[in-house]
């Protein structure tokens, strides 16, 4: 019983310290978009990019186990997120809106996967390029300059 607490007591600062880091690169994604007003953000955002990194430190568990391979985990939640993101775009008209809010879910996920991995600098950039692509391309688009 001693080893399991001990098991215990170095995996739960692991797991904080990532799902800590999940939520806040899922909150900084999230922010704009609430501040654009998107029908998906910080909420979304927040827990899209937590639940990826749940998932992938629970595949992270199987590691070296035969005949497991943990790399599916992240193929599924690629394609589990793109449903998520299918359900914010919508067609009016001729226009079709959500898009942007659709690779934007998609992206806080890619950040839990990296959250989960501890690639904190990549997720630190990652997370940066978003929000920035995200609020200077909107920018571009709301000033007239795109065509």
């Amino acid at each position: 019983m001693i080893a399991l607490n001990s098991l215990f007591e170095l995996q739960i600062p692991g797991f904080i310290y990532k799902i800590l880091a999940a939520c806040l690169a899922g909150l900084l994604i999230g922010l704009e978009r609430e501040y654009k007003g998107k029908s998906a953000g910080l909420k979304t955002n927040t827990i899209v990019a937590m639940g990826a990194s749940i998932f992938v430190m629970i595949s992270l568990h199987f590691e070296n186990q035969f005949g497991v391979d943990i790399t599916r985990v992240l193929g599924q939640v690629v394609v589990g997120v793109g449903f998520l993101g299918a359900g914010v775009i919508v067609q009016r008209e001729n226009k079709i809106q959500g898009l942007t809010t659709a690779a934007t879910i998609w992206c806080s996920a890619a950040a839990g996967c990296l959250a989960a991995n501890a690639f904190y600098v990549e997720l630190t950039l990652a997370t940066f390029l978003i929000v920035a692509v995200n609020l200077i391309f909107g920018w571009i688009e709301t000033s007239g300059i795109k065509n």
